[in-house]
């Protein structure tokens, strides 16, 4: 049997060239070898104030990019968080397994408190169980991440491992995969910073649905460093994260770019890299159009993967349940 893969992406934002390379890309290489879940978390998405109907919308055009990336439906199981009752049910059981010494350690929730600072809310604080409860539902042996995603993966297993010590094999230790390239890219202004899809400046990111003309503009507009040399270098972040983001879409090597633009200036080197960029986008631009045009079909393929999501996570929620004292529903056990 293959290993289960769970891997999900909130729709907040814009999908990223940096989404691409770091997750989707991977993905569809991996659908083959795993047995895949990919949802679109709209229940994390809630964390921060979402206004309703683009809340809906961006979930429906988020997974029209997965399928337009290459994810295929009748090989995966493609579905909404909220559609999966599970995930709230075994986050409160996890909530009652988890320190608050354990939250309080977790650095996403400090970096988007100062973010967000208006609005600190609970669920942003216990956001990492409900992670831990989206990967333990499935038995889920693999988690794609980022670097970013580290400490809450540690902690889902920290918790896995405290409830299997009282209730014996109950959860799968997910193990994490991480990407030996492009596992994160930086932003296109700020190359200390991860390019992030929810950015309030459009220009530190490209985004997939990006037009040529847009690609090309922020591409040119991207920060360089001092000198002209064209090589991976950390004291070069930004000429790096560009040589990175072109040997991800290229499969060049990184020493073979360095090569060929040996001598080369940096608006060459700018300017192809944007039009791999173009090259790259254009048939995930084009697919996209004519999936998103099909909101019916887009639809069935979401009912389907609920129908799929919902039994597993049900098989693995009832045997939870059950350990901790819960009366089995439709049934009055003594």
């Amino acid at each position: 049997m293959k290993k289960i893969l769970l891997s999900a992406i909130a729709p907040t934002g814009s999908l990223t060239i940096g989404n691409y390379i770091g997750a989707l890309k991977n993905w569809k290489d991996m659908q083959g070898q795993y047995d895949c879940l990919f949802m679109v978390v709209d229940m994390h998405a809630i964390t921060v104030f979402q206004e309703p109907s683009s809340l809906r919308s961006r979930c429906f055009s988020f997974v029209a990019q997965y399928l337009a990336c290459g994810i295929e439906p009748k090989q995966n199981t493609i579905f909404i968080q909220s559609h999966i009752p599970a995930h709230a049910e075994l986050a409160w059981i996890l909530n009652c397994w988890t320190n608050i010494g354990e939250l309080n350690r977790m650095t996403q929730f400090k970096n988007k408190a100062k973010k967000h600072s208006s609005n600190i809310n609970a669920g942003l604080y216990v956001y990492p169980v409900l992670m831990a409860s989206d990967i333990l539902l499935y038995q889920t042996d693999v988690v794609p991440i980022g670097d970013d995603q580290k400490q809450h993966l540690e902690l889902t297993r920290d918790i896995a491992v405290r409830f299997n010590n009282l209730h014996k094999g109950v959860f799968h230790i997910p193990e994490p995969y991480i990407s030996k390239t492009g596992a994160r890219i930086m932003s296109l202004l700020d190359p200390k910073r991860k390019m992030d899809k929810s950015d309030s400046n459009p220009n530190n990111y490209i985004a997939l649905l990006d037009e040529p003309s847009v690609v090309m503009k922020k591409i040119k507009q991207a920060i360089t460093d001092s000198g002209t040399e064209i090589k991976l270098d950390k004291t070069k972040p930004a000429i790096s994260n560009l040589l990175t983001i072109y040997s991800c879409l290229s499969g060049m090597t990184l020493s073979e770019l360095e090569e060929k633009f040996k001598n080369k200036n940096y608006a060459l080197f700018k300017k192809e890299l944007a039009e791999l960029l173009i090259d790259r986008l254009k048939p995930i631009q084009g697919r996209y159009k004519k999936l998103i045009d099909d909101k019916n079909y887009i639809s069935a393929i979401l009912e389907e993967g609920a129908k799929k999501a919902n039994e597993r996570a049900n098989k693995t929620l009832r045997i939870v349940q059950k350990k901790v004292g819960f009366i089995a529903r439709g049934k009055v056990e003594g």
